[in-house]
């Protein structure tokens, strides 16, 4: 009997022997890039998300980049990974978008975001459903549709943040606040202040929950998280029957124009697709451009040389006009030339969204180098942000570095806004969103810090303590 067990111990110290060496010698037709996959299934995660210094490249990066160089391997949530943080193969990624690479994200993060949802889909599907949203954020939907909802709003909240002096306000927290009902109002007609169902309060407990270990059982973020998508998705749902039941009444947003899509004979839009779109849409334009906004006020508040100069050319602004009390113009937004420089350098620094992934489609031969089939590649474009041989003194917050090149376009070297055929359809209503906050900012307002501001990566960007303001009218 105790040789039958000694045989059994002997076998599965021989199967995880050779489970676990497989793990850290992967099979592939060629060399795989330098690296290391880490400890077996939990591979070097844990590293990855550490939290590092907003003034700073991730640790994780770095070490590896010095040891291995600019394409590396790793493993991260359970999936065997290459780290690319070479520019021209980051573009060439990008370039081959739907041939050798297609968008990819983790099971848990799909699951939070929906089966249905815009990101999980690819090629003739992607393109189709990239058009829709284009119908909403284009320039020119943008200029027609959506520019004064936004001015409007803006004017709205800054007034009401003077209103609190001497309370503080979250920066991070209210411009979330502010987009969100200009958004919300576009896209479904609607308000947090009239809804007896309060879909604003279900997305806080879905984004409080995003970034966190998806374990789900009760009193987990995660599970929160999972609810709060439930509920959020529920409120949607509930304005889709009720416009079924009034189909007389259109409201003219673009909720109606995706019924108007899923009622076509050949569409391959179902209703619960176009509730799942305008689920995403709301969390992407509310997450990532209040914290491109929350980061704008961090960098002004420290230069206040770079405040002068933006003051300056908006108070231009005001003085070419009839009334100084008018609305921000197209033509006012697209002359304002050093306010892209500082969105551009704000964007360079913040680095928001800190990896892009994509999974191999087919073994992939590249630089002496496979990559096999399956795997998936993270193309890190804060390294090229960072670069000093790229940008020079690249931590310091210097907007003149953008003077006389080309603003409003991404390159190898600038990759905020992604690249290929996945470039952020969002980019557009981001920056109109920035530009038409700091105007009124500069013109009408005065702000002092006095709590948080203390913002680090793990790896995308976190608000620990918020960023609290002071915010009173110039005049006063």
């Amino acid at each position: 009997m105790w040789e039958a067990f000694l045989c059994l111990i002997s076998l599965f110290v021989i199967w995880v022997s050779h489970w676990v060496y497989r793990w850290v010698h992967p099979k592939c037709n060629g060399q795989l890039p330098p690296g290391s996959m880490g400890w077996p299934v939990i591979g070097e995660t844990i590293d990855y998300f550490s939290p590092h210094s907003l003034y700073d490249l991730s640790p994780f990066i770095t070490k590896r980049m010095t040891r291995y160089g600019s394409l590396f391997r790793t493993s991260l949530v359970g999936q065997r990974v290459v780290v690319s943080t070479d520019p021209e193969l980051n573009h060439y990624i990008f370039q081959q978008e739907g041939k050798l690479f297609q968008c990819w994200y983790t099971e848990s993060f799909i699951k939070i975001l929906g089966q249905q949802s815009l990101m999980e889909h690819q090629g003739v599907v992607h393109k189709y459903l990239k058009g829709l949203i284009l119908n909403l954020v284009s320039p020119e939907n943008l200029k027609q549709k959506l520019l004064h909802e936004m001015d409007s709003t803006t004017r709205k909240f800054l007034h009401s943040w003077a209103n609190c002096y001497p309370t503080s306000v979250d920066v991070k927290e209210e411009s979330g606040n502010m987009i969100f009902e200009c958004f919300a109002k576009k896209l479904l007609s609607y308000e947090e202040s009239k809804a007896s169902k309060k879909l604003m309060e279900n997305y806080k407990a879905f984004l409080d929950g995003l970034m966190s270990f998806p374990l789900n059982i009760p009193g987990t973020a995660y599970r929160a998280c999972l609810k709060g998508r439930e509920n959020a998705m529920k409120v949607i749902r509930d304005i889709v029957n009720e416009r079924k039941l009034a189909s007389k009444n259109l409201h003219h947003d673009f909720l109606d124009h995706l019924l108007e899509e899923v009622k076509k004979e050949e569409t391959i839009l179902s209703e619960e697709f176009a509730i799942s779109m305008v689920f995403v849409l709301l969390f992407a334009t509310y997450e990532t451009t209040s914290a491109a906004i929350a980061i704008a006020i961090h960098f002004l508040s420290d230069h206040p040389s770079i405040v002068a100069e933006l003051t300056k050319e908006h108070e231009g602004i005001l003085q070419a006009r009839e009334n100084e009390e008018s609305e921000i113009t197209w033509e006012e937004y697209k002359s304002m030339t050093f306010t892209h420089m500082v969105i551009n350098e704000t964007i360079r620094l913040a680095n928001i969204v800190p990896g892009i992934f994509r999974r191999v489609t087919k073994d992939v031969h590249i630089k002496g180098y496979t990559i096999p089939k399956g795997w998936i590649v993270v193309v890190c474009p804060s390294v090229p942000h960072l670069d000093p041989t790229k940008y020079k003194d690249p931590f310091a917050f210097n907007p003149w570095r953008w003077e006389g090149q080309e603003l409003h376009a991404g390159s190898k070297n600038f990759m905020a806004f992604g690249g290929g055929v996945r470039l952020c359809a969002g980019a557009h209503f981001a920056k109109l969103q920035m530009a038409i906050f700091l105007h009124y900012l500069v013109t009408k307002y005065r702000w002092t810090n006095v709590k948080g501001g203390d913002i680090i990566r793990r790896p995308g960007l976190v608000f620990p303590d918020g960023l609290h303001i002071q915010m009173s009218e110039r005049h006063k």
